[in-house]
Order: structure tokens, then C-alpha cells, then sequence
């Protein structure tokens, strides 16, 4: 990646985070790059419209361009238009939020919604995150259709975070990640009680089908003093069926065909492959 794109794309990526805006010498600082060059790269993103000054204090923030080419990405990919309808129908029987993550490389992303919460509570975090594998429901869920070696392979990659940014019952060791993906093999769904966040608890069923990979990752998530243990177990059953459908009907859309992501064994089905001998 030439040097010009690796800094344009860095600049992208942590503007994301900071949709208020934030100034050039703050950019710099945490990027590690000199200022004139950063403000160069900044006002060439300006120039094709992903970067825009704000009025009063300079501050740099990202345009809708970016938000506006993604959904424009999954409008016609149909992953929306096929999962919403399953997603919907399992939001409304739990009565709890349900949520679609697709498998994109290493990362999972939040694409669809419902939620089934009539009163109460709500737990309804933003859409197009990329979740924390080892600590998330979705994460975890997807982490045991893997080889063992390739999952502590993505998790290393991507970190475990730090421990106050999550729940208490966060695991903080590859070793106490193993333990729960294993729980979760036997089961055929992940279950975390505040674990992502406090007071929040989730579950996740991998979208795969027999002898494929996972191609994304359905969850139903609420309050904790709602959505308990003994209540994740009995929609089990409604989250396994949810997520067999949508391995069947997300063949049509290209985000959740199998065979852009190659096939594996059923791991999720059967004791995980150790070391470097992948089925």
C-alpha cells in the first residue's frame, strides 16, 4: 500500500470516530504523522468530498459520503432485503432485539435490526460497528465454527481491549475465550451475561450451512434482568431455526453466499481441529 493511501485511509477510518469533528493537531498527533502532511491529505479528502472543515473551529469530520456509498452497498447486495423479514419474525417472537452481522474478512458487521421489546427496557446499540470478537455474543458465536487456531489467530489479531471498556464478565485470557467457545460448541448458540456491556445479555447463532463456513451471525440481545439465562435457553430453539433459514435463503445475496468465503468442516457440529491441521 503506497504511503499516500495507507495515511489517507488511516485519517477515514479514525474520523469515524469522532463525528463532531476534531482538529488537525489532534489528527496528527494520534496518527503519528507531521502536521503539514496530515493537513495536505486532509484537504485533498475535502476536495473529493469525504472530508468536510467545520464553520467555526476548524475542526476536521467526515462527510455522509462514506455512510451513503455503504448503504448504497448493501441496498444492492440484497443481504437487507433477505435477512429482515427472519430478523423480524425472531424479534417479535422473543420480544427482544434481534440483529444480522455478516462475516467480512475477520471483522463482523452489524447490517439489519428489529426490535421485538414492546415496553421496558431497550438495548439498541448503533448499526454498522464492528464488533469486539471476544467478547460479543456474535463474536463468539462465529469463533466456535473456527478452527481453534485460526480463532485465537483473529482474536490476538484484533485484541481483546481493554477490560473497562466491556462488562465484568468479560473473558480476559485466550484460555477463559476457549473454555467459553466450548461451552457454546455443545450448546449449538453462544450465551454472554454481562459480558459486551453491563447489565446487557446476548446470544448468537452462526448463519452456516452443513459443511460451509459462516457467513454471518444472528443475535437477540436485551437487559439482563430480562433477558436471563434460563429465558435465553428457552429461545434457543427460535434463534437456531432463524439462522438455519437464513443459511438457506442468503444464498441469493452475495454477502452471505458460502462459497465467497470458502468451506470448512461443520466445526460448530464437531470437535474443533487443533493445531495447524485444518479440516
Amino acid at each position: 500500500m503506497s504511503g499516500a493511501l495507507e495515511k489517507s485511509l488511516a485519517i477515514l477510518e479514525y474520523l469515524t470516530a469522532y463525528p463532531d469533528g476534531i482538529s488537525l493537531a489532534q489528527i496528527s498527533t494520534d496518527l503519528n504523522q507531521l502536521r503539514s502532511g496530515c493537513h495536505r491529505t486532509l484537504q485533498e479528502l475535502i476536495g473529493y468530498g469525504y472530508v468536510r472543515q467545520m464553520p467555526q473551529r476548524g475542526d476536521y469530520a467526515l462527510t455522509t459520503k462514506m455512510a451513503s456509498m455503504g448503504l448504497s452497498f448493501l441496498s444492492k447486495s440484497g443481504v437487507v432485503d433477505i435477512a429482515q423479514p427472519v430478523v423480524q419474525r425472531l424479534a417479535l417472537a422473543t420480544e427482544e432485539l434481534a440483529r444480522l452481522a455478516i462475516v467480512d474478512g475477520e471483522r463482523l458487521t452489524l447490517v439489519a435490526k428489529a426490535q421485538g421489546a414492546r415496553s421496558g427496557l431497550l438495548y439498541d446499540p448503533d448499526m454498522g460497528i464492528d464488533l469486539r470478537l471476544s467478547c460479543s455474543a456474535a463474536g463468539q458465536a462465529w469463533l466456535m465454527t473456527l478452527p481453534e487456531d485460526q480463532a485465537i489467530e483473529y482474536v490476538t489479531r484484533q485484541g481483546m481491549g481493554l477490560p473497562q471498556h466491556y462488562g465484568p464478565n468479560a473473558p480476559t485470557s485466550i484460555k477463559a475465550l476457549l473454555k467459553l467457545l466450548e461451552a457454546h460448541r455443545k450448546r449449538g448458540f453462544s450465551i454472554i451475561q454481562d459480558a459486551y456491556a453491563p447489565g446487557m445479555s446476548s446470544m448468537a447463532a452462526p448463519v452456516q450451512r452443513q459443511g460451509e463456513r459462516a457467513t454471518g451471525v444472528l443475535v437477540l440481545a436485551g437487559p439482563s434482568a430480562r433477558l436471563t439465562l434460563e429465558r435465553m435457553l428457552q429461545c434457543g430453539p427460535e434463534l437456531l431455526a432463524a439462522a438455519a433459514e437464513l443459511a438457506v435463503t442468503g444464498h441469493a445475496s452475495p454477502l452471505l453466499k458460502s462459497a465467497n468465503v470458502g468451506t470448512w468442516g461443520n466445526v460448530a457440529a464437531q470437535p474443533v481441529a487443533r493445531g495447524r491441521n485444518r479440516a
